[in-house]
């Protein structure tokens, strides 16, 4: 039986890119690999709706995208502001130490968005060179206000680096408009692609810094001074890029495309829509402000008796629900609900409240078993 992967990542993967996937392997530097490599790039561009040239897949999760970004763009010394609301901005805060960078954290508490007014106030107190910030922060469900975050980067004069690992394809991701200098996403979320790539895109300014950094990044395999001359017109050999992978990439890149992505944000709120109201009917909420709320990521908060660890085991044993347990101080208190690419369908949120209801119930909890379905059927 396929199981119904409803947790942070990943989701499940539609049929066209499992078909995908499956089709022979040719050589990295064969003229048709070469050709998908030029297509890929062109939606890439689409997805993160940027003209930005270099706008590649990293071979490697979303992990190596932010990786990626910090290692080419951060020099030993150089001040940097992270905004950390979660378990994410955690991780680039990490990160950007191990790489010798001046960090300054500013940190909110879990399930908030970042607050541009602190941030603001990082920035002001002494010059930073880059700002990096989580749009959507898997851990938490958040959203944050991304257009604000990059035009307080520019107008301090920091580069703006932002992950949207969650949110491409499922919200609006607008690197363009909003001036974001660097971002990296991954496969395994919006997009319905198995873990394995993680796409990036680097403006004007981002490549400028890396033509003028003193010495070469710390990492041979993500310097992209050498990468993107393998995506780019010279096709220098640099490594072996994982060929099925970007087969599936493309794959998952064309549905998006075909679909359109306002539609496809839409289906996301729809499908995130439903499952709120599902949750108030079984009087339960969403950890986020309402506003801040990602639809494709949801923190359900947990009443202090459930017991969290048994409850995921039961939704996956029982009926073949993956959910994604709380990290961190959340841990034990939240489990969270990704409804995402192709998951994002009410159907699937119908399915999950039925069978969450009953592991309520198994508990000891009194829920109405068919409260929480009838409010996601009949929500707007």
């Amino acid at each position: 039986m396929e199981k119904l992967l409803l947790g942070p990542g990943p989701s499940n993967t539609a049929p066209q890119v499992l078909e995908a996937l499956a089709r022979p392997t040719i050589g990295h530097l064969d003229p048709d690999f070469l050709e998908l490599m030029d297509r890929v790039q062109q939606s890439l561009r689409q997805l993160f709706r940027t003209k930005n040239p270099v706008s590649i897949p990293v071979s490697g999760t979303g992990s190596a995208g932010m990786e990626t970004l910090l290692v080419n763009l951060i020099e030993p010394g150089e001040r940097i502001v992270i905004a950390v609301n979660g378990v994410f901005g955690g991780r680039a805060a990490d990160l950007a130490q191990r790489l010798g960078a001046d960090v300054e954290t500013v940190t909110m508490p879990w399930g908030q968005p970042v607050d541009p007014e602190a941030v603001e106030q990082a920035l002001r107190k002494k010059p930073a060179r880059h700002l990096f910030f989580v749009h959507a922060e898997t851990s938490t469900g958040a959203l944050s206000d991304a257009a604000t975050l990059a035009n307080l980067a520019r107008e301090h004069g920091a580069l703006c680096l932002m992950d949207c690992v969650t949110s491409l394809t499922g919200l609006p991701v607008e690197i363009d408009d909003w001036g974001v200098d660097a971002a990296f996403s991954g496969t395994q979320k919006c997009l319905s692609v198995p873990p394995g790539l993680s796409p990036i895109t680097l403006g004007p300014r981002a490549l400028e810094k890396i033509s003028q950094r003193g010495a070469s990044p710390p990492s041979w395999y993500l310097d992209l001074s050498m990468v993107e001359k393998y995506w780019g017109p010279e096709r220098s050999y640099h490594h072996t890029a994982p060929i099925n992978m970007i087969y599936g990439l493309d794959a998952g890149m064309t549905l998006a495309l075909e679909e359109g992505l306002d539609r496809r944000f839409d289906r996301h709120r729809e499908a995130h829509q439903a499952l709120r109201r599902g949750l108030e009917a079984l009087g339960l909420s969403l950890l986020p402000p309402e506003g801040s709320r990602l639809p494709m990521l949801n923190a359900i908060e947990l009443p202090a008796e459930v017991d969290e660890p048994a409850l995921r085991q039961r939704l996956l044993g029982e009926h073949g629900i993956e959910v994604g347990a709380g990290l961190g101080e959340l841990r034990g208190k939240v489990i969270r609900v990704g409804i995402m690419g192709h998951n994002a369908h009410r159907q699937n949120v119908v399915t999950f409240l039925a069978a969450f209801a009953e592991c309520l119930s198994h508990q000891g909890r009194p829920v109405d078993p068919g409260a929480g379905v009838a409010a996601a059927i009949t929500s707007a």
